[in-house]
């Protein structure tokens, strides 16, 4: 699965989220965001080595449940799943390095 480049029309319920299977990318932020517009070509970088990666971009704000149950507060809020299950995040991230390493505990086949 390649980077997802635009934002979920519709966010996920939390249940269909803790159902995934495989390594998934949970993305939260909002496309006028600076700090999320800044983190994109690390992101890209880092999906042409896991491109079996689920990427799901998430518009986050008040009142967005999914947001709220992974207890975001700053954007872009990475979070990073195997099976459904939280492995790591990223909160404000600009090291490409931190990003590999993270994508590497959910996805450790690096093409």
């Amino acid at each position: 699965m390649p980077m997802n480049r635009n934002f979920a029309a519709q966010e996920p319920a939390r249940t269909e989220v803790d159902a995934y299977e495989g390594p998934t990318l949970l993305e939260f932020g909002a496309p006028w965001c600076p700090h999320c517009q800044a983190v994109q070509p690390l992101l890209e970088e880092a999906f042409a080595h896991h491109p079996g990666v689920r990427h799901i971009k998430i518009e986050d704000g008040k009142g967005k449940p999914l947001g709220r149950s992974y207890r975001v507060k700053l954007w872009p809020t990475l979070i990073f799943l195997s099976n459904g299950t939280e492995v790591d995040r990223l909160v404000r991230s600009g090291d490409g390095e931190e990003l590999r390493r993270a994508m590497e505990k959910i996805d450790p086949t690096v093409r």
